[in-house]
């Protein structure tokens, strides 16, 4: 008689809104707080997490995320002695062109700005992230919290290209969730762009 198949899922929960967001600037690794808006999402989420759901909370070290992640373990309830505090989590470096409203880099860069991470980089990254899990917890669930161009990244990467569509952005304090069957193989098993409400 065998058992159920061994699965693995990983939660990538976007961070709350900052002043930034708002004004469409490029973060990347600059350390923005969030705002008013983006604790209150923060917490609202956090209260539709359900504790049960959950194995193990990461997060970015930047305050955004990982004030999220702070929130949603206070909040939620998740049987976690305290947030898992990762790098490999960051967002993508936007180098020089980090503070600029996103018009500003579009029409100043063609390449990639001075200092940026590059995308393949940036999908390497992602994909050491997902071995990672994969390896360290497989059969577990975990909850980690990130940045828009990781989360967007991770997606790509995931559904080979199919998400998100052009042109969507993916909200703060959204919660798109993955799967890793037995044979090590990722899918995107909830893709949710909206906050959650």
């Amino acid at each position: 008689m065998t058992g159920a198949p061994i699965t693995t899922t990983l939660g990538l929960l976007r961070h709350g809104q900052t002043d930034w967001n708002i004004e469409f600037r490029l973060q990347g690794i600059t350390d923005v707080p969030l705002n008013a808006t983006g604790l209150e999402q923060a917490r609202t989420a956090a209260a539709r997490i359900l504790a049960a759901d959950w194995d193990a909370l990461m997060s970015s070290p930047l305050s955004r995320a990982l004030d999220t992640a702070r929130i949603v373990h206070e909040v939620s309830g998740i049987a976690v002695d305290d947030v898992i505090v990762d790098e490999i989590l960051l967002e993508r470096s936007f180098g020089e062109a980090e503070g600029e409203l996103y018009a500003e880099w579009k029409a100043k860069h063609t390449g990639d700005p001075a200092g940026a991470e590059s995308r393949a980089a940036l999908s390497l990254r992602v994909q050491a992230f997902l071995d990672s899990v994969a390896r360290d917890y497989r059969g577990q669930r975990v909850l980690a919290v990130s940045h828009g161009a990781f989360i967007r990244e991770m997606l790509d990467l995931v559904s080979n290209g199919t998400l998100p569509p052009e042109g969507e952005r993916i909200g703060n304090a959204c919660l798109n969730v993955f799967e890793c069957d037995a044979a090590g193989a990722w899918s995107v098993s909830r893709y949710a762009p909206q906050p959650l409400a």
